[in-house]
């Protein structure tokens, strides 16, 4: 039986107005009543579009949790202050929805598991790509072993040129890096999830600042700065897991390739293997012949009972209510997202000494 569900937004600017805000107004008995941010006007903007009547704006997200009527919590912040706002939001009674990546450091992600876990409040972390057609439809093959023990993978997350210049994409002390945790933590989720394998052995990688000290570069959002470029603008890493598998993560804003594509993985087990480069193909040996199937998804979206279609990021908030109205667990489990910080953490780190990392 459906019942209200009452949220409040952390930040309104562009993942808030881009994905939460648009997906919860669509979800039913969802209602928006909470808008914080650090620029009122934003926060004003936002209610006006999404929220109840009776919606608040605040400044200070401290504020805003002393509601008790509000059951759940989009946190669309910096990454430097996912943790800080997340425990105080579970500690204040609240569910949390998180927006990747989990935390700036896995230090920071662990505690946000440690207040999950001593109030009973749900947490859940952004990663609406796992509920895109393809990776629905890759999940299940890889649950049902039609693929057999995949064994290795490549997680992609590669632009040409596809730099971000707006909000703080390109300052490491708020965000904690460049492309690698900003879109290569997307490529690193679908990876594991689809391996179900969430033990890291090993961690070698690099990163790269080329590119990103060029003045008028050609950019998809304009020329950059190179000035407050202060993150990588490409980053590689490869991981080896407990049994042996092993992920090759890449991942750029900037690098010079036409090899392009974010979000995606490519998986090779005994049984088989799979890509989502163009399009999702599964390929193996059947009768002593090799084949390729290139799985027809249909024209996008996913069909439901009422024959509309949903987005990715649509079925990502619909289902998240429901986890949440029904007391089930979430899509994301938060101890997933942590071995994603974790292995990303380990890169960076990596890059940094020259050695391996290992756990």
């Amino acid at each position: 039986m459906s019942r209200l569900v009452r949220v409040g937004i952390i930040g309104c600017g562009g993942i808030a107005n881009g994905k939460h805000l648009p997906s919860l107004k669509k979800v039913k008995d969802v209602s928006i009543v909470a808008f914080c941010d650090l620029e009122v006007d934003r926060a004003e903007k936002a209610r006006a579009s999404y929220g109840s009547e009776d919606a608040v704006v605040y400044t200070d997200y401290r504020e805003l949790l002393k509601d008790g009527s509000i059951e759940v919590i989009h946190v669309c912040t910096p990454n430097d202050s996912h943790a800080e706002i997340t425990v105080a939001s579970l500690y204040a009674g609240k569910h949390v929805m998180c927006e990747k990546p989990m935390a700036k450091t896995a230090a920071e992600a662990k505690q946000m598991i440690d207040a999950a876990n001593a109030t009973g409040k749900k947490l859940t972390i952004g990663y609406q790509n796992r509920f895109r057609p393809d990776s629905q439809y890759l999940k299940k093959a890889c649950d049902k072993g039609e693929l057999g023990d995949v064994y290795f993978a490549k997680a992609h997350a590669i632009r040409r040129r596809a730099v971000p210049t707006w909000g703080v994409f390109l300052d490491e002390e708020k965000q904690g890096g460049g492309p690698l945790i900003d879109i290569g933590t997307h490529a690193l989720d679908l990876a594991l999830w689809m391996m179900d394998n969430y033990k890291p052995k090993a961690v070698l990688g690099t990163t790269f600042h080329k590119l990103g000290k060029r003045e008028n570069a050609a950019n998809a959002w304009g020329p950059w700065d190179p000035a407050k470029f202060t993150v990588e603008d490409s980053a590689f890493g490869m991981v080896t897991m407990e049994n042996g598998a092993t992920i090759m993560l890449e991942s750029s804003w900037a690098l010079n390739t036409l090899q392009v594509g974010e979000a995606r993985c490519s998986l090779s087990g005994t049984e088989g293997g799979a890509d989502m480069q163009d399009g999702l193909r599964i390929n193996g040996e059947q009768f002593g012949k090799l084949y390729t199937t290139n799985v027809e998804l249909g024209a996008g979206g996913v069909d439901f009972y009422d024959g509309e279609k949903e987005s990715a990021a649509d079925l990502e908030a619909r289902l998240w209510i429901e986890a949440v109205r029904e007391d089930r667990t979430p899509v994301v489990l938060p101890e997933q997202a942590y071995v994603v910080t974790q292995i990303l953490e380990a890169i960076y780190e990596s890059a940094k000494t020259g050695e391996a990392v290992y756990f």
